[in-house]
């Protein structure tokens, strides 16, 4: 998508003997826009574990990458014990994102079978590579077709209000900040602008890292999208009022009943959305997809982060960057960095091959193949 009017994707890839790619250090925005570059399986730990970059389909996207770079590090000696504890160590970066888990799994099997045919190393890199370098572009165009299916939301709603503006709400960033084009919840959102409808997006802050006041405001703004910036806990009131005329979030795992964990607070959004028949759509590529996990509630890890992301804030002065401390030194904090929203709060999925209700038979009629 856009920065300062140029086409951008959230990965570029950095040709060379050995290639490695770019990313946005997203914890910097969106005050300064940093590349940064990874091309070690140790910075892409790193940078998925720091939250350097963040968002489900791009943190796997960056995992099958890792795998590429595993190749190039485990050597020819012990060559598959090696890459696997590689491998090991980039799946365990994040624990909900269900997305690292399938790309490392599908880099992983790809080029263990490469390897036990006997072929080269050489060979097994550069496939390895052109395999991550697919599922990269898969997600792009998985991104659009999800966009293009939640257009059409987007287009009943504004007919239906004889072309005011339709006022959407999400919470985080589900944008193309957190895949590689486009976005999941967003994707529908920049298509809509793009065809002359007008809408405006409520944008939640997302305590405690603020990834929609800092990454969804960016981007909504570097696209010329009206947008406004929210308290977490303003969206209930808004409903209320009637300015909400839908929700659109993203997902970092789904069951295969359709429950969704999604960032902190996105359950109390449904829960708002559902009390004020709004209608309260989940926008996901079909490898956020568990389905090996029916009840969400029960079998999906929610990963606990350090308390100091909600002691501290941090954002720009006048003299540069500042990390400040806004509660009593000595008050513990608990870090919940994602909630479950049970399937039946949700109106349906948006998915690169159509919509669907939040129930087992309706997702298993889209993808029939994990029946």
């Amino acid at each position: 998508m856009k920065i300062n009017g140029q086409h951008h994707t959230s990965i570029k890839i950095k040709n060379g003997p050995l290639k490695s790619i770019r990313i946005i250090d997203q914890r910097l925005l969106p005050h300064k826009l940093v590349w940064e570059d990874l091309g070690f399986v140790f910075e892409v730990v790193e940078a998925i574990k720091d939250m350097h970059l963040r968002g489900a389909p791009l943190i796997g996207a960056v995992g099958a990458f890792g795998c590429y770079f595993a190749t190039l590090e485990a050597g020819e000696k012990e060559f598959e014990l090696k890459f696997n504890e590689l491998c090991s160590q980039i799946e365990k970066a994040r624990p909900t994102a269900v997305n690292l888990m399938w790309a490392v799994n599908t880099v992983r099997d790809f080029v263990l079978n490469l390897y036990q045919n006997n072929t080269q190393l050489k060979d097994i890199q550069r496939l390895a590579f052109q395999k991550a370098f697919e599922i990269y572009g898969n997600d792009i165009d998985q991104c659009r077709q999800i966009g293009k299916h939640g257009l059409k939301i987007i287009e009943e709603i504004a007919h239906k209000k004889n072309g005011e503006v339709v006022n959407i709400l999400t919470h985080c960033n589900a944008g193309w900040l957190a895949t590689c084009d486009y976005g999941t919840a967003t994707s529908a959102i920049y298509q809509a602008h793009d065809k002359g409808i007008k809408v405006h997006v409520w944008v939640d802050e997302t305590r405690p890292r603020n990834q929609g006041a800092k990454l969804t405001a960016w981007e909504l703004s570097e696209h010329g999208i009206a947008h406004t910036l929210i308290a977490d806990n303003t969206g209930g009131h808004l409903m209320q009022h009637g300015k909400v005329d839908v929700c659109l979030v993203g997902s970092d795992r789904t069951t295969r009943k359709g429950d969704v964990a999604n960032k902190i607070g996105t359950y109390l959004k449904a829960l708002a959305a559902f009390d004020n028949n709004i209608p309260f759509y989940v926008a996901l590529p079909s490898t956020t997809f568990d389905f090996n996990l029916r009840d969400g509630l029960s079998e999906i890890p929610i990963e606990i982060r350090s308390e100091n992301e909600v002691k501290y804030m941090d954002g720009k002065t006048k003299d540069g960057f500042a990390n400040v401390l806004i509660t009593p030194a000595q008050t513990p904090a608990a870090n919940y960095g994602f909630d479950v929203t049970p399937a039946r709060l949700i109106t349906g999925l948006i998915t690169e091959r159509g919509i669907c209700k939040a129930s087992e038979d309706s997702i298993l009629n889209l993808f029939p193949e994990y029946k």
